[in-house]
């Protein structure tokens, strides 16, 4: 298990990242945008630095939903492969064999 810290952590940035999301996306079309003067896209590009690093969706860390790893997390199921496999072997989850010889 991972420390409550770390995932709870993690749920802040996602949380910082949805409600600032729409504000980086403008500004970041208009520091993209060639056709706009030099003077505003600079501009823009300090509006952009000045939002809180937390709030960039690069800084989300991948956690598996039930234990809260950061590491061998398969994204489609949002698990780790340890957590994983030991449901799949209890049969929780729809559709996965484990397969044992």
């Amino acid at each position: 298990m991972a420390k409550k810290s770390s995932i709870e952590k993690n749920n802040r940035r996602r949380r910082m990242t949805k409600q600032a999301a729409s504000r980086r996306s403008r500004l970041k079309a208009i520091v993209m945008d060639k056709q706009r003067p030099m003077e505003e896209r600079f501009a823009a590009t300090l509006k952009l630095a000045k939002l809180p690093r937390n709030a960039a969706a690069v800084r989300i860390r991948n956690r598996c939903e039930i234990t809260g790893r950061p590491r061998a997390v398969y994204r489609k199921h949002k698990m780790s492969r340890i957590a994983l496999r030991e449901l799949g072997s209890k049969g929780l989850i729809p559709g996965l064999v484990k397969s044992s010889w």
